[in-house]
């Protein structure tokens, strides 16, 4: 496994052999809080880990060992004046919208609270794996402001409009249990288990077509929202990308010749 950095709080590493790369936050004295730093590191690595071909799925992790992300580093934020706010969004937005827009599945590894930011992290990715420490919620209007990290169009989007409203009007938090319930996580698992779990599963998905992986990514996401026909529309179109692939004609292949097929990845 090879391992870059990104400043001093964000690490990629990758598995050459399973085409599973890891984004970890670890930012251990603020418990992984989004400073302008961190949140311009994370769109650093999101936009490396995007142009590489070579990787079929992403999980995100902490090496925290009571949090996956508490969200806003308010310290920071309690020293800034409205044009040093002003001037953050952009580095934000680029962190959030860059894992949200990668092109490959992603999973999150949560453990101990992913709240705010943090727990935006966590629904910018496709799945999410928590153990039974995890707190999430999005408390921002309990600060003064809204879950600005995709929190709004997010939630609903994984809980329904009136869940996501009362979670966050209330701004209160949800412990592991519930939020399986809930459907604010995926995956429930034992106490410690959330980042090996992720890796699994990613490694599960990373063994599919590349080509067929990212295919599938884009008509899910491009199809949010939309009626029906047009959601067909955007399928077709992420369909004939892939069908007359080189993995397709590999997939089929190894299929009548009961053998793991060797995807060329075009």
């Amino acid at each position: 496994m090879s391992e870059e950095r990104y400043g001093e709080w964000v690490g990629v590493r990758r598995e050459a052999d399973t085409h599973v790369a890891e984004l970890v936050l670890d930012r251990p004295k603020a418990m992984n809080a989004v400073s302008t730093e961190l949140a311009r590191r994370i769109g650093e690595a999101c936009a490396a880990l995007a142009a590489d071909r070579d990787v079929r799925a992403v999980v995100l992790s902490s090496t925290h060992e009571r949090a996956f992300c508490v969200g806003a580093d308010l310290k920071e934020r309690n020293s800034f004046s409205d044009a040093d706010l002003a001037r953050q969004r952009p580095y934000a937005r680029a962190a959030y919208t860059g894992v949200l827009e990668l092109p490959v599945p992603t999973i999150a590894a949560v453990h101990g609270y992913a709240l705010g930011g943090g727990f935006e992290l966590a629904l910018s990715c496709d799945l999410i794996v928590a153990d039974r420490t995890a707190v999430v919620g999005l408390p921002e209007v309990s600060v003064g402001v809204i879950p600005g990290g995709g929190g709004t169009q997010l939630l609903p989007r994984r809980v329904g409009a009136a869940r996501a409203a009362e979670l966050i009007f209330t701004a209160r938090r949800v412990e592991a249990a519930e939020a399986r319930e809930l459907g604010l996580i995926d995956h429930l698992v034992a106490e410690g288990e959330d980042r090996a779990e992720a890796l699994a599963l990613a490694r599960r998905i990373a063994a599919n077509s590349p080509v067929g992986l990212r295919a599938a990514k884009r008509a899910l996401r491009t199809g949010w929202g939309m009626d029906l026909r047009a959601g067909l529309e955007v399928e077709d179109a992420a369909w004939r990308t892939v069908a007359f692939s080189g993995d397709r004609a590999e997939g089929v292949a190894a299929f009548n010749e009961k053998r793991a097929p060797r995807w060329p990845g075009e």
